[in-house]
């Protein structure tokens, strides 16, 4: 255990910058999910509290990384994380540092991965459990999962570990990475993430969503797509005690031996050990079980203007009178809930890219912008607590820009009226509430010419040397 010595420089309120963003007030509902005596302790708990006399601490260079990565366009380069730290440091009687980034930059490599994923971690998984029983889908926290795929710099170090689609040719790709991610459905926050190579052994979703199972806690109920349907999943899961829904595999026949028939369309199942895969051992196997009895439901969906379509959903969910087969179609409709949550990741946090050189900082920005993910589900929480409204009714670009508009003045301690500040920004975001449009049919085209350049084809340095010759 890291102790902070005697006559440091670090005190109580040493991380209150980076929390008092993200709502801390007393009497708020969620005030302590990730307190500022939390994040500190999570570093010192590690050993990683660096700076403390310096202009670059851990508290100024955390803040400073959250704003930067919320921050939507030009915000988000270093250059402009500088600015703020500048701006802060002033405000608050000190010294300022100069524009220069490396200092700024080498900085936010000392940042410790470990406490940044568990702060991450943390986060969710409070949240989750002060959910009221009304964001709950039967008492119960219903938890999503999905996979998506991310780039970043084109390096030699990004490369040998996140190496480029085979289909690209060499010097023309960027290096990408395949993640799988477990979110709440109750608070939409993020409960855990693995990241991998985008090819390769044992890096599809399935093995990554492996490593992340000590996520979902006995009681919970997983909710994912066809891609996660098999046998070794769902008998994974019922061994850790959580239920599963999920749809059914597009390959595997669902004329099934019916043991008993529950309801129209509604009826058990038998599914058969199959063999042992490889990655599993062999003492591992033997305690799965020979036969799982499941729950198979079949439903239509009706979009207007669409034509319909026959979904078959598995779940180990087999109680028909505690879990009717109406409410099994609508959770399983939620699942659709994961693909927003990982839109406004990618695209309103710009995840889909990141501009790192090395995994390290890959990784650190990566757990940075999720644990900024995570802070701003927690104000939109509190918002939806107040206001008698569900976290996803709420429109989250909305609530990061409330928050950024506020960010200096809560920093700095600027506002005579922190507690005013606050019930209004409250107010704001519940009152932005995500239209509810039902039946909506767009064509996935777009009007604006927005590609003013040519694909690249070959390697950069080719392309430069033709440039050359033309001269």
């Amino acid at each position: 255990m890291y102790t902070i010595p005697s006559g440091s420089a670090i005190d109580k309120d040493a991380f209150d910058a980076v929390a008092d963003a993200f709502l801390q007030k007393q009497g708020l509902p969620f005030a302590e999910v990730l307190s500022a005596g939390v994040i500190q302790r999570a570093f010192a708990d590690r050993n990683a509290l660096f700076g403390q006399r310096d202009l670059f601490s851990t508290q100024t260079v955390l803040w400073a990384f959250l704003a930067q990565v919320l921050r939507d366009g030009k915000g988000a380069a270093c250059a402009s994380a500088v600015a703020e730290i500048a701006t802060y440091l002033e405000q608050t009687g000190r010294n300022a540092p100069s524009g220069d980034t490396g200092d700024y930059c080498r900085a936010r490599a000392k940042l410790d991965l470990v406490a940044l994923r568990d702060l991450t971690r943390q986060a969710g998984r409070e949240l989750d459990e002060q959910a009221p029983e009304p964001w709950r889908w039967h008492g119960r926290l219903a938890k999503l999962v999905d996979g998506f795929t991310f780039t970043m710099l084109d390096t030699g170090d990004n490369q040998k570990e996140f190496p480029q689609a085979k289909s690209q040719k060499p010097g023309v790709g960027l290096p990408i990475a395949r993640a799988c991610a477990v979110l709440s459905l109750a608070t939409a926050a993020i409960e855990d993430l693995a990241i991998g190579p985008y090819a390769g052994k044992q890096t599809g979703e399935t093995a990554l969503l492996r490593q992340i199972l000590p996520c979902l806690a006995p009681g919970d109920v997983a909710v994912f797509d066809r891609y996660f349907c098999s046998f070794m999943m769902l008998a994974i899961l019922s061994r850790q005690g959580v239920d599963a829904c999920a749809r059914l595999y597009q390959s595997r026949d669902n004329t099934f031996c019916r043991q008993r028939q529950l309801g129209d369309h509604d009826h058990l199942v038998t599914w058969t050990r199959p063999r042992r895969p490889d990655w599993m051992s062999q003492d591992h196997y033997d305690q799965i079980p020979l036969t799982m009895t499941l729950r198979e439901v079949q439903f239509d969906v009706l979009i207007p203007g669409c034509r319909s379509r026959t979904i078959t959903v598995m779940t180990t969910l087999t109680d028909p009178v505690a879990y009717p087969a109406q409410d099994i179609a609508e959770l399983f409709g939620c699942r659709w809930n994961v693909e927003l949550d990982i839109r406004a990741i990618k695209q309103t946090l710009r995840l889909s890219h990141v501009p790192c050189k090395t995994p390290p900082m890959v990784r650190r920005h990566l757990w940075v912008t999720l644990l900024a993910y995570n802070l701003i589900r927690k104000v939109m929480a509190c918002a939806a607590a107040i206001h008698d409204k569900q976290p996803r009714q709420l429109g989250f670009t909305f609530a990061c820009q409330t928050i950024l508009s506020s960010w200096m003045l809560v920093a700095t301690g600027a506002c005579c009226q922190d507690r005013r500040l606050w019930e209004r920004t409250l107010e704001r975001i519940a009152a932005n509430e995500v239209a509810n449009r039902p039946g909506r049919l767009e064509p996935r085209v777009i009007k604006r010419r927005r590609h003013r350049y040519r694909l690249m084809t070959r390697p950069r340095r080719q392309l430069r040397d033709e440039l050359l010759a033309l001269s």
